[in-house]
C-alpha cells in the first residue's frame, strides 16, 4: 500500500501527541482552595470586559459549565468521598454547591499551555493551619511557646493532655495530603481511564492555597502585628516544600505559594480595616519569603492572590455595609419590629446603591470575604494565574 506523505505525517503526529507523558498537578490547602464559589456567580464574570472571555471558556453557549476534554480530577476533602472525573464545575465545597474553586481555570488554563493530557490531584479540607494540621516531619514537633503555657496553668488546664493531643493532631492533613496523591499515582487508570503506563506521568508542579487559619492564630503568633512576628510560618513553609519534594521523589518539582490576599491590596484598606493592615501585610510577607531562598530559585513562585481581588465588588459591599449600619442603628432608635427593620434596610440600600453595585453584589457574592466572597471571578481568576505561574502566560 502507497504510504502518501500527508498521511504518514499525521499518523506520526498522532502517535506522538499520544505518547506524551500525563501530566500531574497537585493542587492542595484549605477552605479556599476547595472553594466556596457558587456557580450562580459566573453571571458576574461577563459583566467585565477584561474578564468575559474568561466566562466564554468555563461555559457552553447554553450556559453549562464547560467539561474538559483533556484533564481529569481525583479530589478528597471537598467531599464526604473521593470525587473524580472529567474536570468542570462541581469540584469545589460540596456544602450548598455546586461550588468551584481555583481547580476549574487551573485545568482550562493548563489544557491551552500544553497539549498533554492533565491529571488534577487535589486534598483540600477546611479550617486547617500550616502550624499543626499540615506541619511537614522536618519542622519537628509543634511547641508551644510560653505565653500559652502560662494561659494554661492560669485557666488550670491539664498542660500534658493539652501537649498529647496536639502531637496526635500534628501532621495529619500532611500525610493524608501524601497518601492519596501517591494512591492516585499507583493506578493512575482508575481516575484516567484513558491512560496508558507506557506514555508515563510527569509530577509538573505543586500549587498550595492555605493561610486563614495561621493568620488568625494569635497563639502560635503572638507578635503577628509585629516585624517578623510570622517568621514560624515561613520556616515551616520551607520545610513543607523539601518535604513534599522528598516524599514524592522529586527534588525540583514546581511549587507555586498562593498568599492570602482576603480584602485586596492593603494599600486599598479602608478605615474599618486599618486595625488589621499590619498583620495581613506581615502574613503576606511570611507566606512568600520561601519563594526568596536561594535554594528554591527558579522552581518555587509566591503568587500575591490579592491582585485578582474585584475592586468593584469591594466597594459595593463597603457601601452596602455602611448602608446596613445606619439602619439598624436607626431601627433601633425607632424600636421597630424585625420585618420593619428590613424593610426600612431594603428601602435605604435601594436608594444609597446604584443599581449597577445591587446588581453585581447580587451576582457576584456567594459567601464570605475570608472566602473570597464566594466570587467565580475572583476565584476563577487565581487558578489561571496559579496555572500561568507554573506554565507560563496564555498566548493568544
Amino acid at each position: 500500500m502507497r504510504v502518501y506523505p500527508i498521511l504518514l505525517y499525521l499518523v506520526v503526529s498522532a502517535l506522538g501527541a499520544s505518547a506524551q507523558p500525563l501530566q500531574v498537578f497537585i493542587l492542595a490547602g484549605q477552605s479556599n482552595m476547595q472553594g466556596h464559589a457558587k456557580i450562580t456567580t459566573f453571571e458576574h464574570i461577563g459583566m467585565d470586559p477584561v474578564t468575559k472571555s474568561m466566562l466564554d471558556e468555563m461555559q457552553s453557549a447554553d450556559g453549562r459549565p464547560t467539561v474538559c476534554d483533556r484533564v481529569w480530577i481525583s479530589s478528597i476533602g471537598c467531599a464526604e468521598a473521593e470525587q473524580t472525573g472529567k474536570l468542570t464545575a462541581g469540584f469545589g465545597a460540596s456544602q450548598n454547591g455546586p461550588k468551584i474553586g481555583p481547580e476549574f481555570t487551573f485545568g482550562l488554563t493548563m489544557q491551552k499551555l500544553t497539549d498533554a493530557p492533565i491529571l488534577i490531584i487535589k486534598t483540600a479540607w477546611g479550617g486547617k493551619s500550616l502550624n499543626t494540621d499540615f506541619r511537614p516531619p522536618s519542622a519537628g514537633p509543634y511547641v508551644f511557646n510560653e505565653a500559652q503555657l502560662a494561659i494554661m496553668k492560669k485557666q488550670g488546664k491539664d498542660v500534658a493532655a493539652i501537649k498529647a493531643a496536639k502531637e496526635k493532631e500534628t501532621g495529619v492533613y500532611y500525610r493524608l495530603m501524601v497518601e492519596h496523591v501517591k494512591t492516585v499515582l499507583a493506578d493512575i487508570k482508575r481516575v484516567v481511564p484513558s491512560y496508558d503506563a507506557a506514555q508515563g506521568f510527569e509530577l509538573a508542579g505543586f500549587v498550595w492555597f492555605q493561610g486563614w487559619n495561621d493568620m488568625v492564630d494569635s497563639g502560635t503568633y503572638p507578635n503577628r502585628d509585629k516585624p517578623g512576628g510570622y517568621d514560624a510560618y515561613s520556616t515551616a513553609m520551607a520545610h513543607f516544600i523539601r518535604d513534599v519534594r522528598k516524599d514524592l521523589h522529586t527534588p525540583k518539582l514546581p511549587f507555586v505559594i498562593g498568599v492570602m490576599g482576603v480584602g485586596g491590596p492593603t494599600s486599598e484598606y479602608g478605615p474599618e480595616e486599618q486595625r488589621y493592615k499590619a498583620t495581613h501585610q506581615n502574613f503576606r510577607a511570611a507566606m512568600a519569603a520561601p519563594a526568596a531562598l536561594p535554594e528554591f530559585k527558579g522552581n518555587v513562585t509566591a503568587i500575591r492572590t490579592e491582585k485578582y481581588w474585584d475592586r468593584e465588588l469591594k466597594l459595593a459591599r463597603a457601601k452596602e455595609n455602611d448602608v446596613k449600619e445606619k439602619a439598624k442603628k436607626l431601627a433601633k432608635e425607632q424600636k421597630l419590629k424585625p420585618a420593619e427593620e428590613r424593610a426600612l434596610m431594603e428601602k435605604m440600600r435601594t436608594e444609597s446603591l446604584t443599581e449597577r453595585e445591587r446588581l453585581v453584589l447580587e451576582k457576584g457574592v456567594s459567601n464570605a470575604e475570608f472566602h473570597y466572597l464566594g466570587s467565580a471571578k475572583i476565584l476563577g481568576c487565581i487558578g489561571k494565574g496559579f496555572a500561568e505561574a507554573l506554565i507560563g502566560p496564555v498566548k493568544d
